[in-house]
């Protein structure tokens, strides 16, 4: 592709991502197809010859938009608001367009100077001291992989110089909540804690942590011989964004020399309000955190912040300096290949800086507290009407809601809340997600697109209603 193919091309894609967007609320919300149907109409062979990019445009429309389920329609309420606004796809283009690789300062020092900063635009934006320094991972997932490695080494003094945990005399103990994210175990597996040094703490009516639970599992297992290594709280739980009592969890952190991580993925973007802040109340005494900013806020996916407060411990534990990475400005500048698992790195910050660049603080809030007070107007709606339930306290976006008909209970009225939502999501008109709570089904609504508006949950609510009396 020479670059006036690129001009012509990129013009018209430029122009497909606008129509879509603009047009996007004409789509089912959900993909309903077959696994398979996207596979079988590609060819099983890849082209000996050139082909056309004409005619990769026409296979976008007719065989990949089918097969896409769209995360920016506005009722898409599903998973957690996927948020990918237009100055921030501006900004990827460019990062793409770059096509630089950041393997440490001299390899592209904007790359590095510019996330730098942004992270420490966002630290100021969410109220966090200057004790932090942040930088870019790419989920959530890897961030705690990376805080639990840290919390590990500090904790055996360096294992992985020497034998690793494998040498340890004591298995060291993991803590988090029964409704901590899935990621969460997973990366105490791969930092190789095992499953049996996992404790997955009671919560309260709240959904939060218990704190008085926790302090009794750690004096267990000391009294057993076991040697605690960390804790994960969670601002914004999955399933019901319940607020885990980091204050509390701090304190006993600091009493028993534990790690103290906080996943803030989803909810950490709400403090950019500071009415909000009163939900981490204690990060302060953390170790480490992590907020998504490509989730709420709206970033381009992959963007993902880990902040921590010791950063020489975060690189000892990370670092890795080949003679050919080496350079004079080692001494003077950030690698950031010695900040997390990555050796290589994109030019996320672009992403950031167009978003923060064209919303501005003021902007941001607006939208956060839009979809907030959303939120609380579903929630009236539903503990308004017969038979309808809200399932935990409505602190963020997220409503978890039950329809119970009184003739039905246990498997019979899960086999009902499945159904339900069942055929709200082939229907195409909205996108919701079930999920167990106390062992049961209910409904996770989590309102945060960018393009959904008071109306569309106003038309959500009638989607409800007509779904559970079977007139969808």
């Amino acid at each position: 592709m020479t670059p006036e193919d690129f001009r012509k091309y990129g013009h018209q894609i430029i122009d497909w991502i606008a129509d879509y967007r603009e047009n996007v609320e004409k789509h089912p919300v959900m993909a309903s197809l077959d696994p398979g149907a996207i596979a079988e109409k590609l060819p099983t062979t890849p082209p000996s010859d050139s082909e056309s990019f004409a005619a990769f445009l026409d296979d976008l429309n007719h065989i990949v938009l089918p097969g896409v389920t769209h995360w920016n329609h506005p009722h898409y309420y599903a998973y957690f608001p996927g948020n990918a606004t237009l100055s921030s796809i501006l900004g990827d283009i460019i990062c793409s367009g770059i096509g630089g690789i950041g393997l440490n300062w001299q390899s592209m020092p904007a790359l590095t100077e510019v996330e730098e900063v942004m992270c420490d635009w966002m630290r100021q934006m969410v109220g966090l001291s200057e004790q932090w320094q942040g930088v870019i991972q790419d989920t959530a997932s890897t961030s705690t992989l990376v805080a639990l490695l840290c919390a590990r080494e500090r904790t055996s003094n360096h294992c992985q110089v020497h034998s690793g945990l494998q040498g340890e005399k004591s298995p060291l103990i993991v803590y988090s909540s029964t409704q901590s994210h899935s990621s969460v175990k997973k990366a105490a597996l791969l930092a190789g804690f095992g499953l049996h040094n996992l404790r997955f703490i009671e919560t309260d009516d709240q959904f939060a942590l218990d704190a008085e639970s926790l302090r009794k599992t750690i004096k267990e297992d000391l009294v057993q011989g076991f040697k605690p290594c960390a804790i994960v709280a969670t601002t914004g739980t999955t399933g019901t964004t319940a607020i885990d009592p980091i204050a509390k969890m701090a304190k006993l952190a600091q009493q028993y020399n534990l790690w103290l991580h906080v996943d803030a993925a989803m909810a950490g973007s709400a403090m950019i309000l500071p009415e909000c802040r009163w939900m981490w109340e204690g990060i302060e005494q953390a170790d480490s955190l992590v907020l998504n900013p490509h989730k709420w806020l709206g970033i381009v996916f992959d963007t993902s912040l880990f902040y921590i407060k010791d950063s020489e411990h975060l690189i000892r534990v990370m670092s890795t300096n080949p003679s050919y990475l080496q350079t004079a400005h080692d001494d003077e500048a950030k690698n950031y290949r010695d900040w997390g698992i990555p050796l290589g790195r994109r030019f996320r910050a672009l992403k950031l800086w167009a978003l923060i660049r064209d919303q501005g603080i003021t902007g941001l809030q607006k939208r956060l507290r839009r979809d907030m007070e959303n939120a609380q107007w579903l929630k009236k709606q539903v503990e308004n009407m017969p038979h309808w339930q809200v399932l935990a306290p409505v602190i963020l976006q997220t409503v978890c809601v039950h329809h119970c008909p009184p003739h039905l209970a246990g498997d019979d009225l899960d086999k009902h809340t499945l159904d339900w939502v069942n055929r709200v999501n082939l229907s195409g008109k909205a996108y919701l997600i079930p999920a167990k709570l106390d062992g049961r089904w209910m409904v996770r609504i989590s309102i945060g697109a960018e393009a959904t508006t008071l109306e569309h949950v106003k038309s959500l609510w009638e989607i409800l209603q007509l779904a559970v009396a079977h007139k969808l």
